[in-house]
């Protein structure tokens, strides 16, 4: 069955883990896997966390933390439910099926 695995992330680094495991444990193709901003400003999280939080500060002051991080799995198998839960342990903040 064919769906679309959407996860939401408050932390770049916890998208990014997200995107390991799913390709490594559930075997995704990375070229099934996408990541942007969940909505129209562009973010690297709600906190920075991991890397960011060494960043130096962007040029206004402070860094671009003004949404969450959408990870999106184009899934052709018949257990959805695992890629969810790889999702939910790498810390996304909700996990739906379109």
């Amino acid at each position: 069955m064919e769906s679309t695995i959407i996860g939401e992330f408050d932390t770049r680094r916890g998208a990014e883990l997200a995107i390991e495991h799913v390709v490594q444990e559930c075997g995704v193709p990375r070229s099934d896997v996408f990541v942007q901003a969940a909505g129209g400003a562009n973010t690297a999280g709600t906190r920075p966390a991991g890397s960011d939080v060494k960043v130096a500060p962007a040029p206004d002051g402070r860094q671009k933390l003004d949404g969450l991080i959408e990870v999106s799995v184009d899934f052709h198998g018949d257990a959805p439910e695992k890629i969810a839960d790889v999702l939910r342990s790498a810390g996304a903040k909700t996990v739906r099926t379109k």
